[in-house]
């Protein structure tokens, strides 16, 4: 990781560098909104919100949202969505920087599994692997061919058998559109 690189929750006061994170890194509106509506809805909650500086300059972004598996489970649950770095800041560890800390962090508030839709060739190397093979589906239909890309990393206790489980997602997720990879 860049050792000038800073990392903050995000709060409200951060709300503009956080859209201005997220339109630069994807060059459209819609992450920019869906994390604006995640910050503000009720069923995120708890969030975890950070954000990357370096030389004051906000360079990355990623929220955690509170989730659910179907059933009683026991399990502490979190969904990764969205991760926005600044395309001048790409490649130079600070997406890493953001995902490595939200993952120590929630595993010292007692998250027992974070679940992502992503690239597998990026998340695998922070412990990611599919959901599929725990019987543990999100919460719209992944298209065979990209069923690797739905994955989950334990945080507290191995995972083993299958849940044959859907994860529940904040209602601001519930669009088919944010579950096509």
């Amino acid at each position: 990781m860049n050792n000038d690189i800073q990392i903050i929750h995000g709060g409200e006061q951060q709300l503009g560098h956080i859209v201005s994170v997220e339109q630069a890194a994807f060059e459209t509106n819609e992450e920019a909104e869906l994390t604006k509506n995640l910050l503000a809805d009720p069923s995120a909650t708890p969030i975890l919100s950070l954000l990357a500086y370096k030389q004051d300059t906000p360079v990355g972004h990623v929220l955690f949202t509170h989730a659910e598996l179907e059933g009683e489970h026991g399990l502490q649950i979190s969904l990764l969505a969205p991760l926005a770095v600044v395309p001048a800041y790409q490649k130079q560890g600070c997406g890493s920087a953001l995902v490595h800390r939200g993952l120590h962090l929630l595993e010292e508030q007692g998250i027992d599994i974070v679940f992502v839709l992503g690239d597998p060739r990026y998340y695998t190397r922070f412990g990611f692997e599919p959901a599929y093979r725990f019987g543990l589906s999100a919460p719209y239909h992944i298209a065979d061919k990209h069923r690797d890309a739905w994955m989950l990393k334990s945080l507290r206790r191995g995972i083993s058998g299958n849940f044959d489980s859907k994860v529940i997602c904040a209602k601001s997720l519930y669009r088919a559109e944010y579950w096509c990879e």
